[in-house]
């Protein structure tokens, strides 16, 4: 019975809270034009501990990470950029508490730490995280209005439970005090307008819950 095993699910997800005392970490790959001036898809970080009004930035930009590697370059380029249908390309990224410094860590793969945000720039997270989120983000200043960009999210597909047709995620997990890398024990799906990007969460029939998501943003169904 995987469903034991797995996340639970609430009957009606909500949007998630972020407030002016919102303390979150980031860290993925992205397209961000107004901060790197192009195109690329790009490995970055990303902080705040305001809701991003006053605080945070991307990368180095600012006093905050301390990078601790030169194996990895925050904002650098990534050139294997997985197509559908396509060979995957798997990239697989921690962010993990030090339970001795209380620094928050970012790894690369297995094996490469490429550095830390410093315990004391933040003020709820130098106790612990309330939430953890997987996924993509796409900003638009149109949101639920005519004139959506058209950014995609993922490969530019909806998603359709097919491995590498649109954006996934799989072996989710978290840690707590313990030490030891667990299903998350509560977990929903959600996005902001559904006709621009959808995502699935899908978890009943396989032992490790996993996600697709996604969408072309400004279409027919998302004017």
């Amino acid at each position: 019975d995987y469903g034991r095993k797995g996340p639970s699910f609430p009957p009606q997800p909500k949007k998630p809270d972020y407030n002016e005392d919102s303390n979150f970490l980031q860290v993925n790959r992205s397209v961000n034009p107004t901060v790197y001036g192009d195109r690329e898809t790009r490995i970055y970080t990303y902080w705040t501990v305001d809701g991003s009004n006053t605080t945070g930035c991307f990368d180095l930009l600012c006093p905050g990470f301390v990078q601790t590697t030169n194996e990895i370059v925050l904002g650098g380029v990534i050139r294997s950029i997985p197509v559908p249908g396509g060979l995957p390309w798997i990239m697989t990224l921690y962010i993990v508490k030090d339970i001795k410094t209380k620094n928050w860590w970012v790894q690369y793969q297995d094996n490469i730490n490429i550095g830390y945000w410093p315990a004391e720039i933040f003020d709820s997270l130098s106790l612990t995280a309330e939430t953890v989120q997987w996924g993509g983000e796409v900003y638009s200043s149109r949101l639920g209005h005519p004139g959506h960009t058209n950014t995609a999210m993922g490969s530019g597909q909806f998603p359709d439970f097919v491995f590498q047709d649109s954006g996934w995620t799989k072996r989710m997990r978290v840690r707590d005090n313990s030490m030891v890398l667990k299903y998350p024990e509560y977990a929903y799906a959600y996005t902001d307008d559904y006709r621009c990007y959808d995502v699935y969460l899908y978890w009943e029939y396989i032992a490790d819950p996993e996600f697709y998501f996604g969408g072309p943003g400004r279409s027919y169904l998302c004017p």
